[in-house]
């Protein structure tokens, strides 16, 4: 990526430190070695804020970098994001599917083979989601989105929404978990 290059260039030019640029731009001297070093990519807000600072574009400052960016969330999501969602599939289904047999067949031993089903399952939710951070997937989007004309709050609405959307998932995964986990208990209790 190209970012990390232009932020450093500018912010020589203007003869700032890390700590300086960070200072304007609202962020912490770390975000700002990060963003130059390609270790993180700043959001949609921060990009304005650099560009506004730097009295350049958005285009200019994230020159080529979009092409690169579509190419990035192509990749991550399709390879890497369809390999886990399957595996979450499988492992969310198998957690709904397997209590009553696994409890009735095999007694305690199969709750407890029920229970690494259902670990495994959190695990890999958990997996995804840090994956889509790692890799920067929100917000590459965000910005291809505001380079194709969508407006900022539309962009920033959507965040919001998917971030509701995750916490309420996860919300309804655990309740899933400990109704299935109470039921399986209760026709364990009876039948045993």
């Amino acid at each position: 990526m190209e970012i990390g290059n232009q932020i450093k260039k500018h912010r020589n030019k203007l003869k700032w430190s890390q700590e300086v640029l960070a200072e304007k731009a609202y962020v912490s001297r770390q975000t700002i070695s990060n963003w130059e070093n390609d270790k993180s990519y700043p959001d949609i807000h921060s990009l304005l804020i650099l560009g506004n600072l730097f009295n350049i574009s958005l285009d200019e400052l994230v020159k080529g970098d979009v092409e690169t960016m579509k190419n990035e969330i192509n990749k991550s999501e399709v390879k890497k994001f369809n390999s886990m969602a399957w595996l979450f599939a499988v492992l969310l289904i198998l957690m709904v599917v397997t209590p009553l047999p696994l409890v009735k067949y095999l007694s305690w031993a199969g709750g407890v083979i029920w229970a690494v089903i259902a670990a495994a399952a959190i695990f890999t939710a958990f997996k995804v989601e840090k994956m889509k951070k790692a890799n920067n997937i929100q917000t590459y989007k965000e910005i291809a989105a505001f380079m194709e004309g969508k407006p900022l709050d539309e962009i920033s609405a959507d965040r919001i929404k998917t971030a509701n959307r995750t916490a309420i998932k996860l919300m309804y995964g655990v309740i899933s978990a400990l109704i299935t986990l109470t039921v399986c208990a209760a026709i364990g209790y009876f039948i045993f």
